[in-house]
């Protein structure tokens, strides 16, 4: 029976070792894990920190590129301005001549100096005028009559009513023609 005993003290004390054991690596693990969940949370933090940070970054940028871009709406035509001032000022001088000398030939003169200066800033800046000479094109020419004629082709164009021009190849203002329909 004593041997009985002593191996039920064993079997309790084994038990007892084992539970806490088992306890130990309970509270290792709990421990581990309550580590991890820190570390996380930190994680976190920073992550958030780190999402408003770009956030505000990104913000800022759009209201700044908005800005450039509303300045650039604004200024885009300056240079251009700045060009046909040169214009501005030999139109009034020539008026201011004209009125003056009562010299019509010094008048006209001066007018075609200031338009070929005027052709040649458009002329620089991608401006050029549409051919309006030939076959009617309804991506170029804008047809406001149209009249029959025997000595010209059908949808060939008879007269400029007003010419057209491009930007860049890109039609601004098409040309106001006559077109002849038979």
């Amino acid at each position: 029976m004593e041997d009985i005993k002593k191996n039920e003290e064993e079997i309790l004390e084994g038990e007892k070792i084992e539970a806490e054991e088992t306890e130990k690596v309970e509270k290792d693990e709990l421990s581990i894990l309550q580590d991890e969940n820190q570390k996380l949370k930190k994680d976190l933090d920073e992550w958030k920190a780190d999402y408003a940070r770009k956030n505000a970054e990104f913000q800022n940028y759009a209201k700044r590129k908005d800005k450039e871009v509303e300045d650039l709406r604004a200024f885009a035509s300056e240079k251009i301005i700045e060009r046909l001032f040169g214009v501005l000022d030999n139109l009034e001088r020539g008026i201011e001549a004209a009125t003056a000398t009562k010299d019509f030939d010094s008048l006209v003169k001066g007018v075609e100096m200031t338009l070929t200066q005027m052709k040649n800033i458009m002329e620089a800046e991608g401006v050029s005028e549409i051919d309006a000479s030939g076959e009617y094109n309804p991506y170029e020419h804008q047809a406001m009559m149209t009249e029959s004629h025997d000595e010209i082709e059908n949808d060939h164009i008879i007269q400029v009513l007003q010419k057209g021009y491009k930007l860049n190849g890109k039609v601004v203002r098409p040309a106001m023609v006559k077109v002849c329909k038979k």
